[in-house]
């Protein structure tokens, strides 16, 4: 199947509306796990679900603000994957691609027993914008390089951007 990449960021802009904040993080994280994935050279199927993933993580956020009144990672978990099973589901892809995404968006704030590059790439992209969209300190990021970060890509952005004197 095609990458129909950017359909899918068209409907999340959709769903979001005036949501600059969060049309913002999903494109950085976007950017970042794509470029991360690239580097990595994982194989063209992880590529495309790693893309999508990225751009759908947080979409169960909305709801979980309406229902629960937080954004909370673990209500975003909970509420994500049947956003993003009806949205890909109405732009046409399988049922195993989209089992996928809705598998790795239900689990990007589960950082234990990590598996898969795209799961790995999709957590180390969404630690290098929370970073920086939440003011962590260098400490913290210390400690998310040593226990989250496994990809040469990841480590070398971190390190780059983040910890470099």
């Amino acid at each position: 199947m095609e990458n129909k990449v950017g359909i899918v960021i068209e409907s999340a802009i959709e769903y979001f509306g005036n949501d600059i904040r969060r049309i913002s993080h999903f494109l950085k994280v976007y950017g970042y796990a794509k470029m991360i994935g690239e580097c990595e050279g994982i194989s063209q199927e992880e590529q495309k679900i790693l893309e999508v993933t990225a751009v759908l993580h947080d979409i169960g956020i909305k709801i979980a603000e309406e229902k629960y009144g937080s954004s909370a990672g673990n209500l975003q978990e909970q509420e994500g994957p049947s956003v993003a099973n009806e949205i890909l589901e109405r732009l046409g892809y399988e049922e195993a691609f989209r089992e996928r995404v809705c598998f790795l968006i239900g689990h990007h704030h589960t950082y234990h027993q990590i598996q898969g590059m795209d799961y790995q790439i999709l957590v180390e992209a969404d630690f290098l914008v929370n970073i920086h969209e939440d003011g962590i300190q260098k400490d913290a990021i210390e400690h998310v390089q040593n226990k989250i970060f496994k990809t040469n890509t990841g480590k070398k952005i971190l390190q780059s951007i983040f910890l470099s004197e």
